[in-house]
């Protein structure tokens, strides 16, 4: 289930731009936000092409949120909400969704933690019900938390163990943030997860878990009466139970080093290099700079006409991929980070030294017109087609609200990122890509390392 956490993280910064196909000036086409009286909020996506509903709860708690200790424990809970409650029993919910007909599945992140049904529209009450039920309503076993425990284990196993890249990730989030808890991988440290227990889940549903600390986006045939109504006659029942303070986090303090470091695993088969920026996020930048960043990323990075590509790959030859993303939903300070595999017979320090080339010229002398207006179209086109599937409006509206975004920003992202000038990315290049603010990995084969060893 976590394997979707980057997807839909990801999905927010470049998929408002499906607004583009109306003025942020006409409120056409604009979902509809309201709150019910425990605390909820609801948004509305409607999207009449077919009779087809995509219900999702977002919870605004992640793996930042975690007690000290208990790193994995979001993730944790994401599995056990399957387990069943008073009302409905162990593979209730899962059975009758699957049963409707429908689809369903389920993510954490750092910041949030979220739920989804895909069912025909006159399923929607169902799913709802079903849903609401649980989202004070679970009940836990002893019998039912430790063969869990053991699921989310292999899946450690499987996803970070036996991937020297996905471990080289955590490995540079760790030295990128030296005390935010953003340093946390999200499925959670496997000596802290082998000690999670039942008590441990409870008390964090309990804490979190409660209709004023979530939000519901129903995105499909529907319309904002009708969900209305429906979400005060299924959510509207459930009580809060839990006071819902401003999330409080360590503070991340200014970077002063450059960190870097080295992962040798026997598995790796190619060599390849990361780096990591710490840079604000949507939320936490100044007006325009996430957009600015956004382009930035897109401009150095982002497909066969990105400034990588063309000089390392194509021109000098010296990389056989390259890629860059900007995680931009994000509650507090977040990455751009930035991926490189080396052609063969090039060393890493070789690639590493054209790669700051690259950056050095883009901080010296900025970006050009042309390249700004290729990467705002290109953005925007993108995501107007993936605008197209349901799971995608609700994931973008899901993700900002529960990040300290809203609606009305979300649905004028393209104005904004079409209001970005040259200037602007220039100077986001020259405030971030700076080296102290970096983390830096490099993959290498493990016999590699042990040779270096011998020698010196």
């Amino acid at each position: 289930m976590i394997k979707r956490t980057v997807a839909i993280a990801l999905a927010f910064a470049l998929s408002c731009a499906w607004a583009a196909t109306a003025s942020a000036a006409d409120d056409a086409g604009k979902p509809a936000y309201f709150k019910l009286s425990n605390g909820l909020e609801v948004v509305v996506v409607e999207d009449h092409r077919s009779p087809v509903v995509t219900q999702m709860v977002w919870y605004k708690v992640g793996a930042a949120d975690e007690p000290p200790g208990k790193s994995g424990i979001a993730h944790f809970l994401e599995h056990l909400m399957f387990k069943g409650t008073k009302k409905y029993g162990p593979g209730v919910f899962s059975g009758t969704v699957a049963r409707l007909g429908g689809q369903e599945n389920a993510f954490t992140n750092q910041d949030y933690t979220g739920f989804y049904q895909r069912v025909a529209k006159k399923h929607l009450r169902t799913v709802m019900e079903l849903e609401s039920d649980r989202m004070t309503g679970l009940t836990l076993t002893e019998e039912q938390v430790k063969p869990e425990l053991q699921v989310v284990l292999e899946e450690q196993n499987q996803r970070v163990a036996n991937s020297p890249a996905a471990k080289l990730g955590e490995q540079v989030a760790a030295i990128l943030y030296l005390n935010h808890p953003y340093r946390k991988p999200v499925i959670g440290w496997r000596p802290e997860i082998e000690r999670l227990t039942r008590d441990d889940a409870i008390a964090f549903y309990r804490r979190w878990y409660t209709p004023n600390n979530a939000v519901l986006v129903v995105a499909g045939d529907v319309t904002p009466d009708e969900v209305r109504k429906l979400a005060e006659e299924t959510y509207g029942k459930v009580a809060p139970r839990a006071e819902i303070a401003p999330r409080s986090r360590p503070l991340e303090p200014p970077p002063i080093a450059e960190r870097q470091v080295t992962l040798a695993d026997p598995q790796v088969r190619q060599p390849s290099l990361q780096r990591s920026y710490l840079v604000p996020s949507d939320t936490t930048a100044k007006p325009g700079e996430a957009e600015a960043l956004d382009l930035l990323t897109h401009i150095i990075a982002s497909g066969t006409v990105s400034r990588l590509y063309r000089e390392l790959v194509v021109e000098q030859q010296i990389a056989t991929s390259v890629n860059g993303w900007y995680l931009s939903t994000a509650l507090d300070d977040t990455r751009m980070t930035f991926g490189l595999t080396p052609a063969a017979g090039v060393t890493l320090p070789a690639l590493e030294a054209a790669f700051d080339k690259v950056l050095a010229s883009v901080v010296d002398k900025g970006v050009t017109e042309d390249e700004l207006k290729t990467a705002k179209e290109r953005m925007i086109a993108d995501m107007v087609y993936a605008h197209d599937s349901q799971t995608t409006l609700a994931q973008m509206y899901g993700a900002a609200l529960t990040t300290g975004s809203t609606v009305d920003k979300v649905f004028s992202w393209t104005d904004r990122i079409n209001k970005v000038t040259a200037e602007q990315v220039h100077e986001v290049a020259q405030r971030y890509l700076e080296k102290q603010r970096s983390a830096t990995g490099y993959l290498v084969q493990e016999k590699s390392v042990r040779a270096e060893g011998k020698r010196s």
